[in-house]
């Protein structure tokens, strides 16, 4: 089993937490945005060294500084060792943080039902219905919905974050989303950076960025059916 990459130290990725980031090469959504362009190629485990071992010797010499592991991709649960890896950390100590896209739900629920994620963090990129062929070619929206309700029901520590860009995101279709979270614990409104991104012609020509003063107006906009909401 290869590894797409590692970050080493992070206080961000893991609320609370000191973690460190493993990223998971390879993806099946080709978001224009996507900011780790280079793990989300079809063969993109072929380009990264980073070995299983290694990882393992990394976690135990860290054990005692670092309190969790995040993972991250690509999209991790299109990785068929994603269980068999989340178990390894756990048994090593650490609780394990999973970022996801929510489109694999019989996954999600299989590592929320064996005990192996301790926190997830699932991204909604826009009204579920849009997601093909913006995102992917072809894609059951009801698949982010199931992950929703999952993650909802799971009683795990939880988030749903949002990058927000245009033309994904504008105040119609983050009360879509909100409404589809009603009560979620926590809503991240994160902030389009355009740098080292997937296909940066898709936004030529176009005012994709939203500055701070329109993220605020779209957090007032969702504040009322979520419990708590942030810019990041």
């Amino acid at each position: 089993m290869f590894f797409g990459g590692l970050q080493k130290n992070s206080l961000i990725d893991y609320p609370g937490k000191i973690s460190c980031v493993l990223f998971i090469a390879g993806c099946n959504f080709q978001c224009p945005y996507c900011h780790n362009p280079e793990l989300i190629a079809p063969d993109a485990k072929h380009y990264f060294p980073l070995h299983e071992e290694q990882i393992h010797a990394f976690l135990k010499k860290r054990k005692g500084f670092l309190d969790g592991v995040v993972i991250s991709g690509g999209e991790p649960t299109t990785c068929k060792n994603i269980l068999s890896i989340c178990k390894k950390i756990k048994q090593m100590g650490y609780p394990v943080k999973l970022d996801t896209n929510g489109s694999r739900p019989h996954v999600i629920k299989e590592l929320i039902e064996n005990n192996l994620v301790d926190y997830i963090a699932m991204d909604i990129k826009t009204d579920p219905f849009s997601y093909s062929p913006l995102l992917v070619k072809k894609m059951d929206p009801r698949h982010i919905f199931t992950s929703i309700t999952l993650v909802m029901e799971s009683k795990l520590p939880y988030e749903f974050r949002t990058t927000c860009l245009k033309p994904f995101i504008d105040p119609v279709t983050i009360k879509k989303i909100s409404g589809i979270i009603q009560g979620a614990e926590l809503y991240v409104l994160q902030q389009f950076r355009n740098n080292n991104i997937l296909n940066k012609n898709f936004f030529i020509k176009k005012n994709a960025v939203y500055e701070k003063k329109e993220l605020t107006e779209l957090k007032y906009i969702v504040k009322a059916d979520v419990k708590e909401c942030i810019i990041r």
